[in-house]
């Protein structure tokens, strides 16, 4: 299954994971040190749902938002 809203077209975006550590200075701290950023990929939430496109029935694959948002109409 693709990772791709086929409303929207909300798909997966490549990022780092930052690791901090040390306590923040607002709190007593000396401050926040950044450790080594590794890649992570954030992925959209995609659902498959039957829905209608035009008159006709069809399973697609939807991202959560556009589904509560209301811009498709399930079968």
């Amino acid at each position: 299954m693709a990772r791709r809203c086929e409303i929207c077209g909300k798909g997966t975006v490549a990022g780092h994971s930052v690791p901090r550590k040390g306590q923040p200075k607002k709190q007593g701290g000396a401050g926040q040190h950044i450790g080594v950023k590794s890649k992570r990929v954030f992925r959209p939430n995609i659902v498959k749902v039957k829905a209608l496109v035009g008159t006709q029935k069809k399973t697609i694959n939807v991202c959560t938002r556009c589904l509560r948002s209301g811009k498709v109409v399930k079968a």
